[in-house]
């Protein structure tokens, strides 16, 4: 039995990063799926979002991806 165990991984064929739309303006630099899956991390750890930044940084390193994890101001 594993009680207390949590596993959380990143599949690495996840599109991480928004696709450029070539319109005018800046474009989206995470995608939607990763700014759900921080925040979604946020509740269920009730983590601030710096707090957030650093815990998914943290999960994508032990992954081994090469990934930068949103900044806090992406989040909110």
């Amino acid at each position: 039995m594993s009680r207390g165990n949590i596993a959380i991984w990143f599949d690495p064929a996840t599109q991480w990063y928004a696709p450029s739309k070539g319109k005018q303006g800046r474009n989206q630099t995470y995608s939607d799926a990763a700014i759900q899956c921080c925040l979604m991390i946020k509740s269920l750890f009730r983590l601030s979002l710096r707090m957030v930044t650093g815990f998914v940084q943290s999960l994508i390193k032990l992954c081994g991806l090469n990934w930068i994890a949103p900044d806090y101001t992406t989040l909110c």
